[in-house]
């Protein structure tokens, strides 16, 4: 057990440094605990949309052309909207997470306090340089816990793509992944200013069947008509981030279908009503300490297969 001193009038307590330590390794529990609860979680929610997808697939005969491409539309809406909710779920979780990551670190500065006397005045220096490690605490553990998840999502990718005796290749981080993995795939000479205003062009050219699925990520207010346009003129002028629905006109632009690879979710299918072999991209959470990356792929090349998943 721990050790415990007298306090006044016989009462028995525990250490200063023994219980801050206890009631830290707790809360350090009760996180990762919770923190499992939610990625487990958030694979089931995951699987039970994609069987709903499926249904929905099901039940829309192919020569439905009209019915088709709504339900395309009302998969991608969906699709988006977990991803939000997920993205938003773990981002709140991780907020907390780094206060409560390095037991020994943080009940070695609780330890020095001394409950039972007022402590000294701190020179105002001082209180500077202990903000200063604190914060360096905190960015090494929020560090340490997305290579934690890093190295999960590297080994389930390099499982999905050995299977499919394929390997990854790197695109860089610069916000123009997404479309420099296209021009990867693609057999014919493109350059990404040209993906990037063709996408821009289409879907201002089908507005009604994209404004539905935009928002204001602070507000939630649903995009007007000028704020869709100013969007799609971003994509245009500036190194802008592209996803699910930048795909779907990719896809259309291209009339080819578009396979995006996921680590924790089945491989998803953009533009399934063409019939040409489909592009592959490779969607990755954790692999840039700036967010979300695309990379494109190759075939695996001979004795590279315990390998096929290079750090990116």
């Amino acid at each position: 057990c721990l050790p415990r001193v007298r306090g006044e009038r016989g009462r028995t307590k525990w250490s200063t440094k023994e219980f801050f330590r206890r009631r830290v390794k707790e809360q350090k529990r009760e996180n990762l605990n919770e923190q499992q609860r939610v990625i487990r979680r958030h694979h089931r929610e995951k699987s039970e949309l994609q069987a709903r997808i499926q249904g929905m697939k099901n039940s829309v005969p192919k020569s439905d052309k009209k019915r088709r491409k709504q339900l395309l539309l009302d998969v991608a809406r969906l699709e988006a909207e977990m991803e939000q909710k997920h993205q938003q779920e773990l981002e709140k979780f991780q907020e907390s997470f780094p206060a409560n990551s390095n037991v020994d670190s943080v009940t070695e500065d609780l330890a020095k306090m001394d409950l039972e006397n007022q402590p000294p005045r701190l020179s105002r220096a001082r209180r500077r340089r202990e903000r200063r490690a604190r914060q360096e605490r905190i960015a090494e553990a929020e560090t340490q816990h997305l290579a934690s998840f890093r190295r999960e999502e590297e080994e389930k990718l390099a499982a999905i793509l050995g299977s499919k005796n394929l390997e990854l290749k790197n695109i860089p981080a610069d916000g123009h992944c997404m479309y420099r993995a296209i021009q990867d795939q693609l057999v014919f000479s493109v350059t990404v200013e040209s993906l990037r205003s063709r996408t821009a062009d289409y879907m201002r050219k089908h507005v009604d069947d994209f404004l539905p699925f935009f928002s204001d990520p602070d507000t939630g207010d649903a995009y007007s008509r000028e704020d869709f346009l100013s969007y799609c003129d971003d994509i245009v002028r500036s190194p802008s981030w592209g996803g699910q629905l930048e795909l779907r006109a990719l896809s259309h632009v291209l009339q080819t279908p578009i396979e995006v690879i996921q680590a924790d979710s089945p491989a998803v299918l953009i533009g399934e009503e063409y019939t040409k072999k489909p592009l592959t991209l490779v969607h990755l959470r954790y692999a840039c300490n700036l967010g979300e990356h695309y990379n494109s792929v190759k075939p695996l090349e001979a004795g590279a297969t315990e390998n096929c998943f290079k750090r990116f």
